[in-house]
């Protein structure tokens, strides 16, 4: 049995919640929260244990501490202080910081012993594998990544830290004229504005200057700057009503040639009803492929590329030989 433990308990950490359920194999043991008692009105059979400076120890056992907290400024510094205590998991997804959060995680895993696994989830994470794959299988190929329709909870987190905001919702829309040329065999180069369009759903503070927060969110970077961005200001009624659900996709694309001119297409396609809950069941299986590398005496940061498929699965290696080869 993994004992694991859910750091923030938002919409990732109740879908991580759900998939421990899946997994006979794994079992919820803590929950940290800023709010343990607001938690505890939901959760009444676990520990809720307060996050505040530090990274506080379970009396609990514990293997695996998987971090569900906002990615843009939560797990940057609960990562390192939680890697200390425990193996990790995460879906730190601000791509461009990957590898300088890869190193911190890494320096600090090794020194304490532990297994951190960043940035999983289905981007960075799934899509990063099938980036790999389709790389490797055709070699001087270009590979594309469209992400939609649907809500980003990277950048709808990033749009709520702008000072005003109550809540915010971002979409995310593949351009399918830019698709279309790729499914017919063309490679050209496409910058961020010309393969998506951001549009943003905002709840403002009564008085906010919603000029400002439109600025500030248009030009964040990272997460909006390189994009068409619309922000709307809406009611919290409306977002209730209209924005309660968070589905999501994308499509990964490597378009080769094979041979002297044999056109070849890979196309990758994930399409998520709820974002949360999907997220939740990759981290989970994450969650078990650290417990296993710990467990083999290894230590440091890994991210999904990183790990053999088999350590993911709760089936054993002669099961995944004979029926999933």
């Amino acid at each position: 049995m993994i004992n694991l433990a859910i750091i923030g308990y938002g919409n990732v950490g109740r879908g991580v919640r759900k998939a421990i359920k899946n997994n006979p194999d794994m079992a919820l043991k803590a929950i940290f929260s800023r709010r343990p008692d607001v938690v505890k009105k939901e959760i009444s059979n676990i520990p809720v244990i307060k996050i505040e400076k530090g990274a506080p120890k379970s009396s609990v056992p514990i293997d695996v501490a998987i971090l569900c907290s906002g990615s843009k400024e939560d797990v940057p510094v609960q990562g390192p202080l939680f890697a200390r205590w425990y193996s990790t998991v995460d879906s730190f997804d601000t791509h461009a910081d990957i590898p300088k959060y890869f190193h911190k995680m890494d320096e600090i895993a090794k020194e304490k012993g532990n297994v951190s696994i960043i940035s999983a989830g289905w981007d960075p994470g799934i899509f990063s594998l099938e980036r790999v794959l389709g790389d490797a299988f055709l070699p001087c190929s270009k590979g594309y990544t469209f992400w939609g329709p649907g809500v980003s909870q990277g950048h709808s987190d990033a749009a709520r830290t702008v000072e005003g905001v109550i809540d915010a919702r971002s979409y995310t829309h593949p351009i399918e004229t830019t698709m279309k040329q790729i499914r017919d065999g063309k490679k050209p180069e496409f910058t961020s504005r010309q393969k998506h369009k951001r549009v943003v759903y905002v709840v403002a503070e009564e008085g906010a200057d919603k000029e400002k927060i439109r600025k500030a969110i248009t030009g964040m970077p990272n997460y909006f700057a390189d994009y068409d961005t619309e922000v709307n200001f809406i009611s919290s009624e409306q977002m209730t009503d209209e924005h309660n659900a968070y589905p999501h996709g994308g499509f990964v694309m490597t378009s080769g040639v094979t041979g002297e001119r044999n056109k070849q297409i890979i196309e990758y396609r994930c399409q998520l009803a709820s974002n949360p809950e999907f997220t939740g069941s990759v981290l989970v299986a994450c969650a078990r492929a650290a417990f296993r590398l710990k467990t083999a005496g290894h230590k440091g940061a890994y991210t999904m590329l990183d790990i053999p498929p088999a350590l993911y699965s709760p089936h054993p290696g002669e099961k995944l030989r004979s029926k999933y080869t």
